[in-house]
């Protein structure tokens, strides 16, 4: 009798656990694909973002991000626009990818590019999952002269690009007012226009268009890189500082026409939309932050150049803020995930996803450590290939409390408490007392490669106005220094900056 009551028992246990299952596969089956609006603003650092404590300025609807959304204290971009943007695409660290320098593939050719096919990215990833995939805005690692076919084969459907200042072609300097732009009919100058109503517009049409697939919208913006331009909203707009600022606004008016044209199309509960910025403001810029006058770190491995503002709103509408520890190489493993794509892009590389955190499973988050490093101009080798400046590139690397300075000897030479001073003013490496600190770090700088990759491409042709191998390695020479840290500015600079006119500014 025992033995049929217990017989009986785990029948009905089976059939309840596989009923369970067939019920989640169902449920799998049956919800839609989300959608993935990722907005990347270049160089602007927390500095510039009211949400972040900025006091220079009011940008409402990026703050609605934060309000509304998910606010990440602890992202790290790497410090200059290739390095992070080909670790954002391939979810690689540059010193794994090989794009560690900055190299301005237009204006510099000598067949160098972005070799989809040897560096596979997470866009080509969702498409092959039945994604629709558009890129709008700023591109600049691949030649479309030369290249016409780059962005499809990078993984995208549909795109309106700024071309990349391209060597030869004056016309081609202009992302702004007249700007000129690189669609699927070629590449024109938009008299008259202001290319990031082009871009974003674009962007709505696609969202439109494609409303009923799953979509992945890729909008690196031009905004708010230098040359400083008026905008449509601001006119009046006269000096270098006047013009920053007219330019974040007019960022901030874009993100809120984007959020319109979700919530008018009806896709808000389905769509991830992400904001970030590729790294800090430009140098030349101050903002103030929480009082603290802020020198843009864009090229340094301070937190001014490297700690990105990273917000998130979600289909379910999560709203919080954590001190999770992410990364640019992150952000491919997490879309990859929330898309329902089991296999990583990277079984073996150091990337993290953190869908556990935009789903509110784990607001901790669950990676133990981020790193930065990169930027600076490459240098051509004696093939006229690209090729880093150093061996092994300098970098930080950031627990939950302390962050480290590592130099191109592979040594440490500074640790920082982000707890007690986060803006980087003492260096404790002489600690008697963080010795233990320091050597759970080198047990991950001894996992790390002593020589960074080299950029894997194949050469494409050439045109005329390459640069000469001469003249970069000259530039790359000429922009190295003794320190990788921007520090603090003061009240006095900060003054003197609000009436600094304009000077002629290059297009880079």
């Amino acid at each position: 009798m025992i033995k049929r009551i217990l017989f009986y028992v785990m029948f009905v246990c089976i059939l309840f656990t596989y009923s369970c299952i067939g019920k989640k596969e169902k449920e799998a089956e049956q919800k839609p694909k989300p959608n993935f609006v990722f907005i990347l603003v270049d160089d602007l650092g927390k500095e510039w973002i009211s949400a972040y404590g900025a006091t220079d300025i009011e940008t409402p609807n990026i703050d609605a991000l934060a309000s509304k959304g998910i606010k990440f204290n602890n992202a790290y971009s790497m410090p200059q626009c290739t390095p992070s943007r080909v670790a954002l695409l391939t979810g690689k660290y540059p010193y794994a990818n090989g794009w560690v320098n900055h190299y301005d593939v237009p204006r510099w050719g000598n067949g160098a590019n972005f070799d989809a096919v040897q560096n596979p990215t997470f866009i080509n990833e969702l498409r092959t999952h039945g994604y629709r995939t558009c890129i709008a805005g700023k591109w600049q690692i691949n030649d479309f002269r030369i290249e016409p076919d780059a962005l499809d084969k990078a993984g995208f459907d549909d795109y309106c690009m700024w071309t990349g200042y391209e060597s030869g072609n004056p016309a081609s300097a202009e992302r702004y007012w007249d700007p000129y732009i690189f669609t699927k009919e070629g590449s024109k100058t938009y008299k008259g226009a202001f290319g990031p109503d082009i871009f974003s517009d674009f962007v709505l049409d696609f969202m439109r268009d494609n409303k009923e697939s799953p979509m992945c919208i890729y909008y690196p913006m031009v905004l708010t890189h230098t040359p400083f331009v008026h905008t449509p909203r601001h006119q009046e707009a006269k000096t270098k500082y006047e013009k920053h600022q007219a330019m974040v606004s007019y960022t901030d008016f874009i993100v809120g026409k984007l959020v319109n044209g979700l919530k008018e199309m009806g896709l808000t509960d389905n769509t991830y939309l992400i904001f970030t910025t590729d790294n800090g403001t430009v140098p030349s810029i101050i903002g103030s932050r929480d009082d603290v006058y802020v020198q843009g770190g864009k090229s340094y491995l301070t937190e001014n150049g490297i700690n990105a503002p990273f917000l998130v709103i979600t289909p379910d509408q999560l709203n919080f803020e954590t001190d999770a520890l992410i990364d640019f190489t992150d952000i491919s493993e997490t879309l990859l995930e929330l898309a329902g794509i089991e296999e990583p892009l990277n079984p073996n590389g150091s990337a993290r996803s953190f869908a556990d955190v935009l789903t509110g499973k784990n607001q901790k988050g669950s990676k133990e450590w981020i790193l930065a490093m990169g930027g600076q101009p490459a240098i051509l080798n004696e093939e006229n290939r690209v090729e880093n400046y150093f061996t092994f590139r300098d970098r930080v690397i950031r627990d939950s409390r302390y962050k480290v300075y590592l130099d191109t000897l592979k040594q440490l030479h500074r640790i920082f408490d982000m707890k007690t001073d986060p803006y980087e003013q003492r260096n404790l490496i002489d600690t008697a007392g963080l010795v233990p600190i320091l050597e759970k770090f080198k047990l991950i700088v001894n996992a790390l490669p002593n020589e960074d990759a080299q950029p894997s491409y194949q050469k494409t042709d050439t045109l005329s106005g390459n640069i000469s191998r001469e003249d970069l390695n000259r530039l790359a020479k000429s922009n190295q220094r003794n320190s990788n840290m921007m520090p603090l500015s003061n009240k006095e600079a900060y003054v003197e900056l609000q009436n600094e006119t304009l000077k002629p500014n290059k297009n880079n």
